[in-house]
């Protein structure tokens, strides 16, 4: 496995080893990891977890839903190899849980270059 790092411009907001690839789907999943940069977004991931507020449950405040897709794709997040190549994302979302006891940060990335997922599995 290899390290993915997250950046908001130059700035690196975290990074994950996505170790749960399904390519057939063209997602890509993991523990994510906050850099020094993750407190610049750290807003926008957690309207998600007001809306959402037992992992994997339903939606209890769809405004806030709203409201977290529309930040998240404002804030233009990009995904990098562990070489530094930019790998072309439809989305990244960050699952941050962690404000609760035993909690933790997930990252799910969906990817829609054929050429990540050969050089991934290469």
């Amino acid at each position: 496995m290899s390290r993915h790092t997250v950046r908001l411009q130059n700035i690196v907001v975290g990074w994950s080893d996505l170790e749960d690839a399904e390519p057939e789907l063209g997602r890509a999943r993991g523990l994510f990891r906050p850099g020094v940069g993750y407190e610049l977004v750290e807003p926008v991931f957690r309207l998600y977890t007001e809306a959402i507020p037992e992992p994997g449950h339903a939606v209890t405040d769809s405004e806030k839903l709203d409201r977290y897709h529309r930040a998240r794709d404002e804030l233009a997040l990009s995904l990098e190899d562990d070489s530094g190549r930019v790998i072309p994302t439809s989305g990244i979302h960050i699952a941050d849980y962690s404000h609760r006891r035993g909690g933790h940060m997930e990252i799910e990335v969906l990817i829609a270059d054929r050429g990540y997922w050969g050089r991934r599995d290469g």
